[in-house]
């Protein structure tokens, strides 16, 4: 009589696990996204917010065609609870025209794969030379010495086109590495190439930020000058995608004590495919007062040439040593440029290291804004101030004229 019970909950296990392995659940939309601009798009980023669509099924993979052409996707967790949150592919628009495109969401995983056009990387160092662990997060207190316990000083991240690094330390900046060729080098070089990879036309650390905000880095702002993100309770970075479309990397604190407050703030860098431009969301877990806070460029070896157009872009184009290694290596040309919506501008300004605007967003949780560069070591990039300058403004125009995306489901 005792080995029934245990039988029948072995059958019934086993029924359960065939009935889940089996069943797969589909939902299919159709998703119209229009470009009205008069220009054309290319690699146009498109985001699916997943909870929006009420599938009634936790989401494990995605086909996204136009037409009879697959677009490489992926979904994207953002908040680690092993669930995806949202769809995201990059799509050519023509000028003027309205693509549909078909999009099959499945229960089940799939085990299909995309060639990588974007690729980012967390390393911690370990007690053997030239050995490292991968990892997605790390959080230390705040006063902790936390610019040497990863590799390249912070999350990497790239594109075709260019890659950038987030300092963990209380700067938090984007440092720069320029590329010759159109490619993936991060992986290989940890940003750090060797003389035989240089030799074969690798690309390298490109500007000495030194105090500055870089490209287009957020930080404080004291009356007079950008300040560094301290003092925090707590300092965390975490890598939240690595491609193949896109990469996402979060630079977070803790108890930042600023202008009276204490913030909870993730700055979130998101590079897609095909781009040269990394998206910055600002992040809040309360809505915001008045602070008042900073970003812009860098005045590259504090004699830049500077262009802006006083209503949210700026731009410079400068030339300095890339590292205190003036021997071994050479100096760099570098353009810079930041464009932060209208909204959110206070006043325009500069300090000694940098050219910037002072932003607020009352009674927010968030903002976005976009910052890029370029290397004039590239084939495929600008070669001086002017083409640099004018390239700003059209990157400008393109991002006040996005795409418009609707859902038929």
């Amino acid at each position: 009589m005792k080995k029934l019970p245990i039988l029948c909950l072995a059958l019934l296990c086993n029924g359960a696990g065939a009935i889940v392995s089996a069943q797969t659940i589909e939902k299919t939309i159709k998703v119209s996204i229009e470009n009205p601009w008069k220009s054309s798009k290319t690699d146009e980023p498109v985001v699916i917010n997943l909870h929006t669509l009420n599938t009634g099924f936790v989401v494990k993979s995605a086909t996204v065609k136009d037409g009879n052409h697959e677009l490489p996707s992926q979904l994207d967790d953002l908040d680690f609870d092993l669930r995806a949150d949202e769809l995201a592919f990059v799509v050519d628009m023509p000028a003027q025209s309205v693509k549909t495109i078909h999009i099959t969401l499945s229960s089940s995983k799939s085990d299909k794969t995309y060639p990588a056009r974007v690729f980012a990387e967390m390393l911690f160092r370990t007690a053997y030379p030239n050995q490292y662990a991968h990892g997605t997060m790390v959080y230390a207190p705040g006063n902790s010495d936390t610019y040497t316990i990863l590799q390249h000083h912070g999350i990497a991240f790239e594109s075709e086109l260019v890659a950038y690094r987030i300092y963990f330390n209380e700067k938090q900046t984007t440092d720069l590495y320029g590329k010759f060729h159109k490619g993936l080098e991060i992986e290989e070089s940890m940003f750090y190439p060797t003389d035989e990879q240089l030799k074969r036309g690798f690309g390298d650390d490109v500007i000495l930020v030194r105090s500055s905000c870089g490209a287009g880095t957020f930080k404080g702002w004291n009356g007079t000058s950008a300040t560094d993100i301290q003092p925090v309770a707590f300092r965390g970075q975490r890598l939240i995608a690595s491609g193949p479309v896109r990469t996402i990397a979060d630079a977070e604190v803790k108890g930042w004590e600023y202008q009276g407050k204490e913030l909870n703030m993730i700055n979130r860098y998101t590079l897609y495919a095909g781009h040269r431009d990394a998206q910055v969301d600002v992040l809040f877990d309360q809505p915001l007062d008045n602070e008042t806070f900073s970003t812009g460029v860098q005045n590259i070896g504090y004699n830049a040439t500077m262009f802006s157009d006083h209503e949210g872009l700026v731009a410079s184009w400068g030339t300095d040593w890339p590292v205190n290694d003036t021997i071994k290596y050479k100096k760099e040309t570098v353009g810079l440029a930041t464009y932060i919506p209208k909204e959110y501008i206070r006043k325009e300004t500069k300090d000694k290291e940098n050219f910037l605007y002072t932003v607020s967003a009352p009674q927010a949780k968030s903002f976005r804004y976009y910052t890029m560069f370029t290397s004039r070591k590239e084939t495929f990039g600008y070669p001086d101030s002017n083409s640099w300058f004018s390239y700003a403004q059209e990157w400008k125009k393109s991002l006040e004229q996005p795409c418009k995306v609707s859902i038929e489901e």
